[in-house]
């Protein structure tokens, strides 16, 4: 069943629990340590009664014993019972070798008075060696007895006894008193548990309802935003409840930027699959055009040869836009790329004679150092990266833009910059540049043939080194630059 309980309803009968015993253990100790306080002190007085006993038990009595008014009177039990300073209550006995036992006890009125017969054998039986022996006699309750041989010599013992009622009535009332002021403690500590732990478990409550809150967001489906966040005064990680908290807000933040990163990713396919689905259908629809024209121009050999000429050339288009959608998906598996050597300088020439061809109305220009710039990696991705960010600056800048390929190396990496003065990148796209299918334009015109996936290709090779990417635009300047990691000798 305590399993079923509340941490709260645990915790303060856990607190109840302890505090009971910790009370009954002290009380336990302070009656035994009391118990044995008075027994002893009544020891003490017991072995004083019956040194007392047996003395004037042992000599004959004075003349002053006889004019006395403790002059002994008549009644059961031995003579010593009437002398001076003995208690009310006490027992004494006389136990002869060849007579029975004497025995008598004090009353309150100061007599004395005769013993039963089995308090009589209780008596008999005490063992003679002066140590305090507890008896209960029969009529009278508890005793503690001292058994003493008399000093005359005959072989008398004389038993002197005094009554435990006042230690067990002392008992009783310290027992009484330790319990009543354990059921007042344990009343007062259940009252200040339930305030204590109800103010010590606010946080984890809070905690928890921050938590059901979640739990209700409908996180398999749209996009999600996370409103809901354990407070900062339950955050603290210096208690327990505020590790939770503290983890519990990680944890929520690990969600957000996974639904974002979901939403964004859901958010690129859908653009990746309208854009692709629009690059397709424009080429697309020129061959089904071009092909019913020639169809209709059946003996116009010159238009069917225009028409023939235009379906091959949206063929082409359309082939290399499927290419390059088929290379970012090789390498959005991570398919592994060839490995070897290769010289980033002599890639850097070829494609930079490629682009003076392409755009001879562009100023093409190298910066390459003296010796060869070695890296390890696939030559013809490496090629397509140069060739794809000088495409990108011949297309997005207009006639005499100087474009400079610049290669560097500081003993670890390479790096390859591709810098042009042309307009410059609008601030507000350079963070979406790498993106595929990204323009600088809303319209879905491509100037020069242009799919829109060659910095994403770029992006995604340099990647797929272990390098990086960089983009550095302003009015006039545009620089991007590759860094690769260099080959190791040997």
């Amino acid at each position: 069943m305590g399993r079923t309980w509340s941490l709260r309803l645990r915790l303060l009968v856990g607190q109840v629990i302890v505090l009971a015993i910790v009370c009954v253990g002290i009380g336990a100790v302070t009656e035994l340590a009391l118990y044995r306080y008075l027994v002893g002190q009544l020891d003490v007085n017991v072995h004083d009664a019956s040194q007392r006993s047996v003395r004037i038990f042992s000599e004959p009595p004075t003349a002053h014993w006889h004019h006395s008014r403790t002059f002994p009177r008549p009644g059961p039990g031995p003579v010593f019972l009437d002398a001076p300073a003995q208690p009310v209550g006490m027992v004494g006995a006389v136990r002869g070798q060849d007579r029975g036992t004497e025995a008598g006890y004090l009353t309150t009125a100061g007599g004395r008075a005769a013993l039963s017969d089995a308090a009589k054998a209780e008596l008999a039986a005490v063992p003679v060696d002066r140590r305090p022996v507890t008896r209960d006699l029969d009529g009278l309750g508890r005793y503690r007895l001292v058994a003493a041989p008399a000093r005359r010599g005959s072989g008398d013992v004389v038993i002197t006894g005094l009554p435990m009622s006042t230690v067990d009535a002392t008992m009783i009332r310290v027992l009484m008193i330790f319990a009543v002021v354990t059921a007042i403690a344990l009343a007062a500590a259940t009252t200040a548990g339930i305030v204590i732990i109800r103010r010590a478990l606010a946080p984890l409550r809070r905690v928890a309802q921050t938590a059901s809150e979640v739990v209700d967001l409908p996180l398999d489906r749209g996009e999600v935003a996370l409103p809901v966040r354990v407070l900062e005064s339950d955050a603290n990680p210096r208690t327990e409840v505020g590790q939770l908290g503290s983890a519990l807000n990680r944890m929520l933040d690990h969600i957000a930027a996974a639904l974002s990163t979901r939403q964004a990713s859901e958010t690129r396919v859908r653009q990746f699959v309208a854009d692709a689905s629009h690059e397709l259908r424009t080429p697309l629809a020129a061959i089904r055009g071009y092909t019913e024209l020639a169809q209709r121009m059946g003996d116009d050999t010159e238009a069917v040869e225009h028409a023939m000429y235009r379906v091959r050339s949206e063929t082409e288009r359309m082939t290399h836009l499927v290419e390059d959608l088929l290379l970012l998906a090789r390498l959005d598996s991570g398919r592994p790329l060839e490995r070897e050597a290769v010289d980033l300088s002599r890639v850097a020439v070829d494609a930079v004679s490629d682009a003076h061809v392409a755009g001879p109305d562009h100023q093409w220009e190298l910066d390459l150092p003296e010796e060869p710039v070695m890296v390890y990696g696939d030559a013809a991705r490496l090629h397509q990266v140069v060739t794809n960010l000088l495409a990108n600056a011949r297309v997005h800048t207009g006639a005499g833009t100087v474009v400079t390929t610049r290669l560097e190396s500081d003993g670890t990496h390479a790096a390859l910059s591709v810098v042009d003065n042309g307009p410059g990148i609008p601030a507000q796209l350079q963070s979406e540049v790498f993106e595929r299918f990204a323009r600088g334009d809303t319209s879905r015109s491509r100037k020069g043939g242009s799919t829109g996936l060659g910095l994403a290709i770029v992006s995604a090779v340099v990647k797929a080194h272990d390098g990086t990417i960089t983009l550095d635009s302003t009015p006039g300047h545009t620089d991007f630059t590759v860094r690769l990691p260099l080959a190791v000798d040997g």
